[in-house]
């Protein structure tokens, strides 16, 4: 994709979250699609992981200093209106999110929590809802899905636990698992619930939907939408890639 310097500035988004090698989740999935949303796609790298879109062996964890001179070095050329982070040890969270305010303040950061690979891998050991729910007041939004709603719920109803968290920070909830409604999704802010309805729900699984999803959100807030517009044309794109092939891995276009 080539990109007419002439026009005006790109706006750019940052994503700070794994690398996964098939590229259906992660930072490989990000980055193509903030591209495909004519945004600047950047990328810094916590985990190595070790997988193809059916199966995940390990990961290796990138260390904090090293996540830190990503970010450094990225900060000293370019500015990141919009942060996303993806899968990150729950415990550098907070260490995380004060290296973004030190480098981009003001930044808008979606949180995009990974605790169990859809393969099963547990990326997270012993997460506790408290914890998750002091993270939250430090992000503009946080997308978890419906299974990891119910992780993080400590036993709540997990549209009731939605809206607790929502104490912290908007929350959009990522409904593909939802039992009752598949492909439901709830967003709530400021005591205010918004559905978005499936327009389809029997298409093909993908690996890293979710990611795809926060992403395209990601870069909407980017180019200035707002919230429910931004989460209204992600959840629309992210229904045209999961369309666009019959196996777990699909293709990003542009549809902007």
């Amino acid at each position: 994709m080539i990109f007419n310097l002439d026009s005006k500035i790109m706006d750019n988004v940052l994503s700070i979250a794994g690398f996964d090698p098939c590229g259906g989740a992660g930072l490989l999935a990000d980055i193509k699609t903030f591209e495909a949303h004519k945004v600047g796609g950047f990328g810094v790298c916590t985990a190595l992981t070790f997988q193809n879109e059916s199966e995940l062996e390990g990961v290796d964890w990138v260390d904090m200093d090293k996540v830190e001179k990503q970010i450094g070095v990225l900060a000293r050329q370019h500015q990141f209106p919009v942060v996303k982070i993806g899968l990150i040890q729950f415990t550098n969270m907070e260490k995380l999110i004060s290296l973004i305010n030190k480098y981009q303040p003001g930044a808008k950061i979606i949180w995009d929590p990974i605790i169990k690979a859809s393969a099963g891998f547990d990326f997270q050991n012993g997460v506790s809802h408290k914890e998750v729910f002091e993270i939250c007041k430090s992000v503009f939004l946080f997308t978890p899905n419906w299974k990891e709603m119910e992780l993080i719920s400590a036993g709540q109803a997990t549209i009731d636990a939605t809206e607790m968290f929502s104490l912290a920070c908007k929350v959009y909830l990522k409904g593909g698992h939802n039992p009752e409604n598949k492909g439901l999704d709830f967003l709530v802010e400021e005591g205010k619930l918004t559905q978005f309805p499936a327009e389809k729900v029997d298409v093909p699984e993908k690996h890293g939907s979710g990611c795809v999803l926060s992403a395209a959100i990601a870069s909407n807030l980017a180019k200035g939408m707002d919230l429910i517009a931004a989460c209204t044309k992600a959840k629309t794109y992210t229904l045209h890639y999961m369309e666009s092939d019959e196996g777990l891995l699909g293709w990003h276009q542009s549809n902007n």
